[in-house]
């Protein structure tokens, strides 16, 4: 017997597709949420400013402190908002995978797997940019079962 997943009920939000993060309208939308989410979880991780702004792409400190201050009215670009999105990928398959406290932990810890050598999780992203982060996405999906 086939299961058929209904798309969640968000009022504002369709599920049926992915957003558009080529228009702006779209962009502008979903870019102060994306912000508050990002700085929920670079806390959570206890990330440091340099590492929090290395996952955005490496954005200046100004921008960054301009972004967590007042984030009502900003427009992220497509690249951050893609970022922000493997975070919150990443993030949920970790509290999946793990459970609290080390769902919050894992990513500063080092890691002896063969993709890390040693290394932080979040070392790996940093020196990898957005292909880093979709690989530990997908490592990551993988290890709790998803696609």
């Amino acid at each position: 017997m086939a299961t058929v997943l209904a798309a969640p009920n968000v009022a504002g939000y369709s599920f049926d597709q992915a957003p558009n993060l080529a228009d702006a309208q779209e962009r502008r939308k979903l870019s102060e949420s994306a912000i508050k989410v990002f700085v929920n979880i670079a806390q959570k991780w206890e990330l440091n400013e340099a590492q929090a702004r290395g996952l955005l792409g490496g954005v200046a400190s100004s921008t960054f402190h301009a972004w967590k201050t007042k984030p009502k009215g900003k427009q992220l670009d497509q690249d951050t908002l893609t970022r922000i999105s493997l975070v919150i990928g990443i993030y949920k398959a970790l509290n999946i995978y793990f459970g609290k406290p080390w769902a919050d932990r894992w990513i500063t810890l080092e890691n002896r797997g063969p993709l890390f050598a040693g290394r932080a999780p979040i070392d790996y992203m940093l020196r990898h940019g957005q292909p880093g982060m979709a690989e530990i996405r997908r490592l990551l999906d993988a290890w709790r079962g998803g696609r």
